[in-house]
């Protein structure tokens, strides 16, 4: 939104002005000042390729939502084997300890897995928020 030096008469108008450029920048200032972390739960094992695909998409729908995805089923597959068990608990183990960093749970993909339950069930623990999201990352109350 542009502010008008002048008032709607044309007239020189500099503490309107300034009143409203001061109230849009702390409008600004606020909006930047605090992104909550969301953690990204959404399925990974299974059709792999897909499933990296929608995390993509769930993160940037988390973004473009005002919040910092964390998103580690993107990033610890990059150097450990899910596929070696004790490799896939100590990845949980590291997904565990970003969970707490985070204030909300974002659930999407109407499918829970295995891996999802325990990340849910310990952000229920901890009473954290959790919003529910379908696949086209429509918000919905909760899964059966």
């Amino acid at each position: 939104m542009r502010i008008n030096k002048f008032n709607a008469e044309g007239y020189y108008d500099p503490t309107t002005y300034e009143a409203l450029t001061n109230i849009q920048r702390e409008a600004a200032d606020k909006k930047a000042a605090y992104l909550p972390l969301v953690y990204v739960c959404s399925p990974y094992a299974g059709d792999v390729e897909n499933n990296v695909n929608n995390a993509k998409k769930y993160s940037r729908y988390t973004m473009d939502n005002h919040a910092i995805p964390v998103t580690p089923h993107l990033l610890y597959p990059q150097f450990m084997d899910d596929m070696n068990e004790s490799e896939r608990e100590l990845v949980m183990h590291f997904n565990y300890v970003l969970l707490g960093k985070c204030t909300e749970l974002w659930a999407f993909g109407g499918i829970v897995t295995r891996g999802m339950v325990r990340e849910i069930g310990l952000a229920r623990k901890r009473r954290m928020k959790i919003r529910w999201f379908d696949h086209a990352m429509m918000e919905v109350d909760a899964y059966a």
